[in-house]
């Protein structure tokens, strides 16, 4: 037993830079926090070097591979905050599915979930600890490993996003047979939703336990619904998992602020605000200064650069930025990108991204 796996979830260093935490409360800031979905991610090349030859779904559950990986971009970048290197797609293997990460192809369920019946294969009783412990055991480590330079965040998918992927049986562009389940098994998908709704609480409690100082929430297939599913087969879910993590967490005496990122859902931006969550991430589809009036001060907001702006000449990434905190304005802002960078973007453009939000951040907040 390597000395790591001993390492236990208290006597964390100091936090030395919590930008990212006051902004997500609302809080005035020096600067604009500013990290990126998927910043763990193949356009390292030394995360490229870390993974090759390696089955995806081990390394998730590798504490000692994940940490490594989450803290590989921080060594490049002035990041304000990391977020733990996993997957969305561990919680339906906890639940009893088998999934595989194949080559060219991603995410792949040899046996999906085809009709109603097809529930009963799911455990019933998930045993948190003992399914996703490994987790944890990234995000104990990674907080150790991190010296508390920045915040860690956890995070999870939301329910009808796991849902669409165990019933399409990996990635889809219409997400036809899982929105065929909404229209034909209403009650079914309902108890499907409830039961990863349970799994989803009891989970982000488990990151928090182990050092998580923050939670994000990907409901990354909110806009294959429309307004009237999303209310009924999505909102309710994303607002139940935070009210009862919430409460849960306000029974330790904890305050872990929430982000919920529901892609491509414009239509749900008001309820999102209302939804118990301090954070709401927004895609790039999404005008800045019409989202600010949308969500009424009510919540920090998070996103939205378009992450092919990434492919700019660094002058340009430079004006963007610009444009965007201009848009969003200082105070309750997170800088990042309206979805996760891709594997062949520049690092160098990364960086300069990053640069961009500092710099022009502080260069505003001095001027008010």
């Amino acid at each position: 037993m390597s000395k790591d796996t001993l390492i236990l979830p208290k006597d964390f260093p100091q936090l030395q830079n919590d930008t990212f935490l006051r902004a997500a409360r609302g809080e005035e800031t020096e600067h604009v926090p500013v990290w990126c979905m998927r910043q763990a991610g193949r356009y390292l090349p030394e995360f490229r070097e870390s993974r090759a030859g390696k089955d995806f779904f081990e390394t998730c559950r590798s504490p000692e591979a994940c940490c490594e990986l989450t803290l590989q971009p921080l060594r490049r970048f002035p990041f304000d905050a990391a977020i733990i290197f996993s997957d969305i797609l561990v919680v339906p293997q906890a639940m009893g599915m088998d999934v595989q990460m194949v080559p060219g192809k991603g995410p792949t369920f040899p046996e999906p979930l085809k009709e109603p019946e097809d529930l009963q294969r799911l455990r019933v009783k998930v045993d948190v600890a003992k399914e996703l412990g490994y987790v944890f055991k990234a995000i104990t480590l990674t907080r150790h490993k991190i010296e508390g330079k920045v915040p860690l965040i956890g995070f999870t998918g939301a329910p009808w996003t796991l849902m669409s992927y165990m019933i399409e049986g990996g990635g889809s562009n219409t997400h036809s047979k899982a929105k065929r389940w909404l229209y034909r098994h209403p009650e079914a998908s309902h108890m499907l939703l409830r039961m990863l709704t349970d799994v989803i609480v009891e989970y982000l409690l488990g990151q928090v336990a182990a050092g998580a100082q923050a939670l994000q929430v990907f409901e990354s297939h909110a806009g294959i619904l429309g307004p009237v599913e999303f209310k009924e087969f999505s909102l309710p879910y994303l607002r139940d998992i935070a009210r009862r993590v919430k409460d849960k967490l306000k029974e330790a005496g904890q305050d872990v602020p929430m982000i919920a990122f529901a892609k491509d859902a414009h239509y749900g931006l008001e309820d999102l605000s209302q939804s118990h969550y301090e954070v709401v991430g927004l895609d790039w589809t999404i005008d800045p200064r019409s989202a600010r009036e949308r969500t009424g001060g009510k919540v920090s907001l998070q996103g939205n650069m378009d992450p092919c702006a990434l492919y700019a000449p660094k002058e340009r990434i430079s004006d963007i930025v610009k444009k965007m905190l201009e848009g969003f304005g200082t105070r309750g802002y997170i800088a990042n990108l309206g979805h996760g960078l891709y594997p062949d973007m520049d690092p160098e453009n990364v960086g300069a991204f990053v640069e961009a939000v500092h710099q022009h951040s502080k260069q505003m907040i001095k001027q008010m």
